[in-house]
């Protein structure tokens, strides 16, 4: 009797989570996306009905194949908790597969917020975001717009890993370079970088 009603209770567990992630696939506000990397793949989905212009832009250079063969080149721990921060990845800058920049999409107007496993866009001033991005790793709520310890922009959050947080937090594992790097981002850079094989939208 207790075995049968173990089995009930997988079952049931099973089915919800399927059920939880046909309706992800099936929301038309969300776009899941496939970062296959050489650790393993990290599934997101981006909210295109809340953040589209950063979503929109995001999936140019998904469905242009530019993020293909680029990487994860940066980990920043927190340097009054190691156990928190995040994972950069992008283009670095290159100019041959760049899109231009888009405009600052707050999380003030989105209403998003950069908890554990979200994406987000990496940019210098607002405005000025194009193909760089990072995952965080536990909360970042000092990223949001007005957040604390931040500034009143914040950054675009635009999405949510939904499947592969193990590959993010091996990659955070990663101890980065101590020497590579220029001024606050020198001992944050992963040499050599973790490649992103492909990039693709998942139906």
């Amino acid at each position: 009797m207790t075995l049968e009603i173990e089995r009930r209770t997988v079952l049931t567990g099973s089915l919800a989570l399927a059920a939880t992630q046909a309706r992800a696939q099936s929301d038309p506000g969300l776009v899941r996306v496939a970062l296959k990397t050489v650790k393993g793949v990290i599934t997101l989905d981006l909210n295109a009905a809340k953040a589209p212009i950063t979503t929109r832009n995001f999936l140019r250079y998904v469905d242009a194949k530019r993020f293909d063969h680029a990487g994860f080149y940066r980990v920043s721990h927190a340097p009054n908790d190691p156990s928190y921060g995040l994972v950069q990845g992008g283009l670095r800058g290159d100019p041959a597969k760049l899109f231009k920049p888009i405009p600052h999409e707050s999380t003030a107007i989105t209403g998003l917020s950069h908890k554990d496993g979200t994406i987000s866009m990496a940019r210098g001033k607002p405005g000025t975001a194009a193909a760089e991005f990072f995952i965080c790793v536990r909360g970042h709520e000092g990223l949001d717009a007005g957040g604390p310890g931040g500034d009143a922009d914040g950054f675009a959050a635009f999405g949510q890993v939904v499947e592969g947080m193990d590959v993010v937090a091996a990659i955070f594992a990663i101890p980065p370079s101590p020497t590579a790097g220029v001024g606050a981002l020198r001992g944050q850079m992963l040499v050599p970088p973790v490649t992103i094989l492909t990039a693709r939208r998942v139906v």
